[in-house]
């Protein structure tokens, strides 16, 4: 199915919400010199992980964020224009962290990209030329808090069969 032409390799992306109100952000993985239709060449999606901070580096993420309230992050291979839910073949990864009253934490990554795709080892095919991430947070927050996307992937080669049926595929979830 796939011949895998690179090692792996990260690609990692940053998110900043900034204080007050009720944050959301979101940005791009350009994947533009990855995907190249004419050579049938994906991006394989093996890992997601998500790294919090506060408003620096050395901040406690409680600094930040307040009581009661989530930090919800998503990474997806189209653009919805926000969070989606868990059945949206979009979907490449996401995590929730949360911070209960008594300053308790509780992360979770409730995605791999293999749940989703049809990796034939241990990941997810991308075809498309971007990644959206998106992160949110439920509460106001009293500081910048910062969201850290890596990526770990490689650059594989499907048959022209694997490569069509990707793309309708993710052509088809983009209606």
């Amino acid at each position: 199915m796939a011949t895998k032409k690179t090692a792996i390799f990260t690609l990692t992306e940053r998110l900043t919400l900034a204080a007050g109100a009720t944050p959301t952000t979101s940005a791009t993985i350009d994947l533009g010199s990855y995907v190249d239709v004419g050579d049938r060449q994906a991006l394989q999606i093996h890992s997601v992980d998500f790294i919090s901070q506060g408003a620096t580096a050395s901040d406690a993420i409680n600094a930040s964020m307040p009581t009661n309230s989530a930090l919800l992050t998503q990474v997806t291979d189209l653009n919805r224009g926000g969070l989606v839910f868990a059945n949206d073949r979009a979907l490449v990864a996401s995590q929730a962290l949360r911070i209960d009253g008594q300053g308790g934490y509780s992360m979770e990554a409730d995605l791999f990209p293999d749940n989703f795709g049809k990796g034939s080892d241990d990941g997810r095919f991308v075809v498309n030329d971007q990644l959206y991430l998106e992160a949110t947070c439920t509460g106001t927050t009293t500081a910048a808090l910062n969201v850290t996307v890596r990526v770990n992937a490689s650059i594989v080669s499907l048959g022209a069969k694997d490569f069509m049926a990707i793309a309708i595929q993710s052509t088809a979830a983009d209606n």
